[in-house]
């Protein structure tokens, strides 16, 4: 079990495991569910990739179409969730963010430049937006792709870890590290 007395020990531990879920496609944060307010007003969540994490910025980012409901959801309310949860450690990590789209832009082009090259492309050359009908409509062209780039600003974490030795849970904001009842 990890040493879990200070702010910098816990919040260095969970950004190695973040890391560590962008290459390792078994890390169960590899792909968080994303949770966001719908035009209704109801929360709207979905599972989506981690694709960065960036420990000196406290970022995080995913890929998406820039078509997709959570798109215009993030552009409404900028405020959002990333759950997180890891069966091996038994550790949930909920994460309050605020999102950036960033859909134009010359890390976007790289990214694309990266992505275009395998077969994950054909799901930003689709005719429709992600949810729509079913057509027999032609592919967009490559230089028409629709991915996009959220980027999520982490504004706090929400650990919990699950044992049977008594569970123990921890948010981290601003600098400071508050343990909370499990």
């Amino acid at each position: 079990m990890i040493e879990l007395n200070e702010f910098h020990t816990l919040s260095q531990q969970l950004w190695s495991e973040l890391e560590q879920a962008v290459t390792d496609r078994t890390h169960g944060w590899r792909t968080p569910v994303l949770a966001t307010v719908a035009a209704d007003g109801l929360p709207d969540a979905r599972t989506v990739v981690l694709r960065k994490a960036d420990r000196a910025s406290q970022r995080l980012k995913v890929f998406t179409d820039q078509r997709s409901p959570k798109v215009a959801q993030l552009q409404a309310n900028p405020d959002a969730q990333l759950v997180f949860w890891c069966p091996d450690r038994q550790w949930q990590l909920r994460a309050r963010v605020t999102a950036r789209i960033d859909a134009n832009s010359d890390q976007t082009a790289a990214i694309w430049a990266r992505v275009r090259q395998t077969a994950a492309a054909g799901d930003y050359l689709t005719a429709d937006a992600p949810g729509s009908l079913l057509s027999d409509q032609v592919p967009l062209s490559a230089d028409q792709h629709a991915l996009c780039v959220l980027e999520f600003q982490v504004r706090s974490l929400d650990w919990l870890m699950l044992s049977r030795q008594g569970h123990r849970r921890a948010r981290l904001e601003q600098g400071r590290l508050v343990w909370l009842t499990p």
